[in-house]
Order: structure tokens, then sequence, then C-alpha cells
């Protein structure tokens, strides 16, 4: 039997509302702000990521490490390309580093790199 239950994940982000927009509209989920705390969840809202607003926010620096990743997110598409059209309209930077061929990395409006994927 479980103890915890696993509600999401929490993103250090400078600006909470915006980055919540930028995940839901990549996701087609809800999207809810509440000052500097902003959570998505799909409709029967089984998920949540949430955004927390952190002061003096520093971006990851990835590939590198100077400033660490702080988190990674791995989202599936059915086409690269067109997962690509669509994240850059968001928002999305593809980065430099392409180190895979089934994935592409991007980095959010916020400097997190996410993955897009396909089988």
């Amino acid at each position: 039997m479980a103890i915890a239950r696993f509600p999401g994940i929490v993103i250090d982000c400078p600006d909470a509302g915006a980055l919540a927009a930028f995940y839901g509209a990549l996701l087609g989920w809800n999207t809810k702000v509440d000052g500097g705390w902003a959570e998505i969840r799909p409709d029967d809202g089984s998920n949540c990521i949430s955004f927390q607003q952190v002061e003096d926010y520093q971006a990851p620096q990835w590939p590198g490490q100077s400033v660490p990743q702080q988190m990674h997110v791995d989202l599936m598409v059915e086409d690269l390309d067109e997962g690509e059209t669509e994240a850059t309209k968001l928002g999305a930077t593809k980065a430099e580093t392409q180190p895979g061929t089934t994935f592409r990395v991007f980095l959010d409006p916020a400097g997190h790199p996410f993955c897009l994927c396909v089988d």
C-alpha cells in the first residue's frame, strides 16, 4: 500500500502565469493562476504541473551545468516536425545541441530544457 500519492511536479520560474500558459497550450490542459503560483491540469484532473514564481530566477544553462537544469520534461508527440512547429509558435526555442534522433531538445520561455519525443 502506498503511503503517498504523486500529484505532480513544481517548476521554479520567473513568471508563473506565463510559463503555465505556455505548457497549458502545449499540452491542451486547463490553466489556473493565483499570483506567483499557477498550475495546469488535463480535463480529467488526473495530473498536475505547478509553477512557482521565484525572485532572482536564473535559467539553467544546458547542456553545460554552470546553472543546473532544475527539471526536465519529456513530452510524447506523433511527429517531431509538427511538434517543433507548434512548440516554437508557443514560444519555445530549439536548443543548439541536439544529441539524439528520436527526440528534440527545446528551451521553454523560462529557459528550462524539455524534449519532444517519438516512440
